[in-house]
């Protein structure tokens, strides 16, 4: 089970125990928003885009935001484009509306939008669509192996 890989990811830190579960869904922003208490735009959105060769890349992202096309294709040098579903739980290990950087079933390029860095904590899914963890940016690259701050979004300015 994919909430199983997170928190035996989490474990090798000694945050499993921080893994939140709910009893209704966080499986949107919207819906994760609402479930915790807080503004959606302090939900961390975990993207998954089709990289250049056979493995996905990730880009984590503040919950108001919209990918701009521009900006990702003058980052990565292609146009982006989103795996299905059955694409993303092939590459990740999490179906879609649990989808996090952590506990992958592939070891993915994670990239993290600085529009989360306005925030003190956000909150990624954690590989249900009800289940959450509160972390502060430099937990969130520490935990996600995160390559880089890239500026690819738009909408939150």
């Amino acid at each position: 089970m994919s909430i199983e890989n997170v928190k035996a990811h989490f474990r090798a830190f000694n945050r499993e125990h921080h893994v939140m579960e709910f009893d209704s869904s966080s499986a949107t922003v919207e819906k994760a928003a609402e479930t915790i208490g807080v503004i959606p735009a302090r939900i961390a959105k975990t993207l998954s885009f089709r990289g250049e060769g056979d493995a996905a890349i990730l880009v984590v992202s503040a919950g108001d935001t919209k990918v701009d096309n521009k900006k990702f294709r003058n980052e990565f040098g292609f146009k982006p484009k989103m795996l299905s579903p059955e694409e993303v739980l092939e590459q990740t290990g999490h179906a879609v509306g649990g989808v996090c950087p952590f506990g992958l079933t592939n070891e993915l390029d994670v990239y993290l939008d600085v529009s989360m860095k306005r925030f003190d904590t956000l909150f990624p899914a954690c590989g249900s669509s009800n289940s959450a963890i509160e972390l502060t940016c430099a937990e969130l690259e520490l935990y996600s192996g995160g390559k880089a701050w890239i500026d690819v979004c738009k909408d939150w300015e």
